[in-house]
Order: C-alpha cells, then sequence, then structure tokens
C-alpha cells in the first residue's frame, strides 16, 4: 500500500516529542508499504524554526526510508492565540500546496491525524484532487479541548470549529480514535455510525524499552547525574495549558521533607513561567530539563522511581490516554495518574499505579508518601503495567491492525 500521511508535528530524527507515527511508519515501511509524510517545520513545543527551513517553503528531506516533506509553518506560531491559528493555516496552504503539486507519487490512501483539526482541510481537498479516500485520526477531542483549557473562547470561532468537525468527519471513510471514550463520544453525541469508527489506540515501543532494560548501567546513569539516594519521579511532554504542571510544583512544595525529586522533562509555552514559579517558591525538589531524544527520555524513565502523568481538571481529559503512560509501561515504572476517567481505568485495570485527584497537590504528596512508606509495591507495579502493555498496547501489532482496518475498508 502506499500511504500519504499529514501530520504537522512528525518528528524529526531523535527529536524530542510523540513519536506515536514516526514508530508506526517504520513499521509499515519494513512490511513493504511506502509512505510519504506531509509535516511541519516546527513541532508543538518548539519557540523558533530550524535554520535549514528558515526562508522555505517546502523542504524534502529523507528520515530512514520514509519520504518526509517539511512544509512552511508560521514563526508566529507560540507566540499568542493569533500566532497559534496562522501556525495552523500556514500548514494547511503550504502542506495543500506540496501534497498538490511537488509530489509526484500515486497514493492509495490518505491518513491524517489530528489536533490540529485544520489539517482536516488539506486531507479532503488532496482526497479529492488525487480521488482516493482519507482517515481521519482523533487524537483529542478538539475543539472541546481548546475550551475547556481556556485557549477558544470566541462563541463564532467555536460554532464555526464545531460545523467544521462535523464536515471532517462526514467526508473521512474512516475515523480512528485513540480511547474508547473517544469512540463513545463520536457516536452518541456527534451522531458517527459506529461502522465508521476504528480503534487503534496509542502504544508502546517496546523496541527500544526492552533493549534499554537489558543493557543500560541505570545505577551509574543516577551516579553521573547525582541522583544517588533520591527518589525520582518523572515527568516527559509538553509543558501547556492543558498539562497544568503547576500541580507539580505544589505537590513538590509539600514534600521538601523527603528525598524525593521531580524531573520535568519537555517544552511548551508555559515552561517559562513554571520555572520562574519554582525559583520563586524555593522549589529545590523540581528539575527542569530540556526536551531530549525517545531513547533518551526512557534512560531518565528507567533511572526513576515512578512516571507521572498530569493534565488539567477538565471532563474533556477524561476521555484520552496520555501517551506517556505507556512510555512508563515499557519501562516498568508504575504510575502517578492524575488523570481522572480512561487513563485512571487503564492504570487501575492494570494494577500498575495510583490514581491522584487532578489539581489536589495534597493528594498527590499523600499518594507518593504511601510509595516511600511501601517501596516493595514500586517493582510490582511497574511489572504489572510492563505486561499489561505487552499485552494490550504493542506497537507492532497495533501498526499491522490499523493497516488492516484500511484494507478491509478499501475491499
Amino acid at each position: 500500500m502506499n500511504i500519504l500521511l499529514i501530520h504537522q508535528y512528525f518528528l524529526e530524527e531523535n527529536e524530542a516529542g510523540g513519536s506515536r507515527f514516526n514508530e508506526m511508519t517504520k513499521i509499515w515501511m519494513e512490511q513493504g508499504h511506502q509512505v510519504t509524510v506531509l509535516a511541519g517545520m516546527m513541532h508543538y513545543g518548539g519557540s523558533e524554526k530550524r535554520a535549514e527551513y528558515k526562508g522555505k517553503l517546502i523542504v524534502h528531506k529523507k528520515q530512514g526510508n520514509v519520504s518526509v516533506w517539511r512544509c512552511h509553518v508560521s514563526e508566529t506560531y507560540n507566540s499568542n492565540f493569533a500566532g497559534r491559528m496562522w501556525g495552523y493555516f500556514s500548514f494547511v496552504f503550504s502542506s495543500l500546496f506540496a501534497g498538490g503539486f511537488k509530489i509526484k507519487r500515486k497514493f492509495d490512501i490518505i491518513i491524517v491525524t489530528s489536533p490540529p483539526l485544520f489539517v482536516g482541510i488539506t486531507a479532503y481537498l488532496l482526497s479529492r484532487i488525487r480521488k482516493i479516500p482519507f482517515v481521519f485520526e482523533v487524537r483529542d477531542l478538539w475543539p472541546e479541548s481548546a475550551i475547556d483549557t481556556g485557549v477558544l473562547k470566541n462563541k463564532l470561532l467555536i460554532k464555526t470549529a464545531f460545523l467544521f468537525e462535523r464536515f471532517i468527519y462526514q467526508k473521512a471513510a474512516l475515523i480512528n480514535v485513540l480511547t474508547p471514550a473517544f469512540r463513545t463520544k463520536l457516536m452518541n453525541e456527534k451522531n458517527i455510525p459506529a461502522e465508521k469508527i476504528i480503534f487503534i489506540p496509542n502504544a508502546a515501543d517496546f523496541s527500544l524499552s526492552d533493549e534499554l532494560l537489558q543493557n543500560f548501567d541505570r545505577e551509574r546513569f543516577r551516579e553521573e547525574k547525582g541522583y544517588h539516594n533520591m527518589f525520582i519521579i518523572t515527568y516527559v511532554g509538553a509543558h501547556g495549558l492543558a498539562n497544568h504542571l503547576q500541580q507539580i510544583i505544589e505537590t513538590a512544595k509539600l514534600l521538601e521533607d523527603t528525598n524525593v525529586q521531580f524531573l520535568l522533562i519537555g517544552q511548551g509555552m508555559e515552561k517559562p513561567r513554571l520555572m520562574e514559579l519554582a525559583k520563586k517558591r524555593n522549589c529545590k525538589n523540581v528539575s527542569f530539563l530540556d526536551p531530549v531524544s525517545k531513547q533518551e527520555a526512557l534512560k531518565y524513565i528507567i533511572a526513576s522511581e515512578m512516571g507521572t502523568s498530569v493534565l488539567k481538571k477538565a471532563d474533556t481529559f477524561k476521555t484520552i490516554y496520555s501517551n506517556k503512560t505507556f512510555d512508563y509501561m515499557s519501562c516498568k515504572k508504575p504510575i502517578l495518574m492524575a488523570i481522572d476517567g480512561v487513563s485512571r481505568e487503564l492504570v487501575e485495570n492494570a494494577d500498575a499505579g495510583i490514581f491522584i485527584e487532578p489539581e489536589k497537590p495534597e493528594d498527590f504528596a499523600a499518594k507518593i508518601r504511601f510509595y516511600l512508606a511501601h517501596p516493595d509495591l514500586l517493582q510490582k507495579q511497574g511489572i504489572n503495567g510492563y505486561k499489561y502493555a505487552k499485552k494490550y498496547f504493542d506497537r507492532n501489532f497495533l501498526a499491522g491492525r490499523y493497516l488492516s482496518e484500511i484494507q478491509k475498508m478499501r475491499n
């Protein structure tokens, strides 16, 4: 099968961030399929454009065997709301130009992954131009998540966004959702037929974690980083409004009498404010680290006692799986899950950690003290999560199932 993937945030080689499709495309190529990617020139948490892209509209490059066309994204992207919107639409225009005029290869299917929702414009128009169907993937419910975090407030824009969402769902040949709660919401509230929805969730990449678990010198790494005799809790991911990482700083202040140290690895619009807040409160048991490659992030996770997944307290976020959760599971680390809903159910069903009431630092601190008093649980729950993810959320298995669902639709 010849696949065109539209993914504004498709990672560069060794770039930090969500690597779902970087891993998936690699697996598809190994299975004999061909993949071409339309991707953006700026990542979600990136503050500026790479020098190689400045002044360029389209840059074609190879990442492994995958053909990637990097398309212009305005550098206003991380400035403010208006800048973010122009960043979205600049990618729509540049990716449409690349897909419609620059790429000569014929394709069997278009897969487009959101957010942002507006990438659906590129997918729909290219599907008409090339006369092939498109699969629309919902990684996050938008515009609901933008409304819940206060990013989207204008009533006209909200109404327009919901109308556009409905249009894209109608035109897509298939809709892939990343959680069972998304499927329920689409069927019950948005009237999408059940037969049009498939469920291929986020997953764990065991190829990297298994190698590190076997060969990585955890104790030496901890000594080099100065983590000896510390109880390390790692967060890997975006530092944005939705993540509400302030609750970690507030929790850390309540644990100053312990050996707990939080590592926050990543980038985002909120990071400067969070760093200033930690400094102002003299919060010495929180460390901010720059984004690192997937392999390096897994090293930090393996070197930790626990991983944590946190989001703002909002009903929309009860429907999502936090993708970093699967990284913690693949590294045999129990999870402090400060997200209610399906993410909580995932951890509790696997007995792979504990639920924390979102935005309740007192509960967060109390649960950590529980693990400090019961260290035997760390290994037990870490292994539970690993086995559960291996059984239900293995990337290789799910990548194959994704294409099987598409092929069934085309037949």
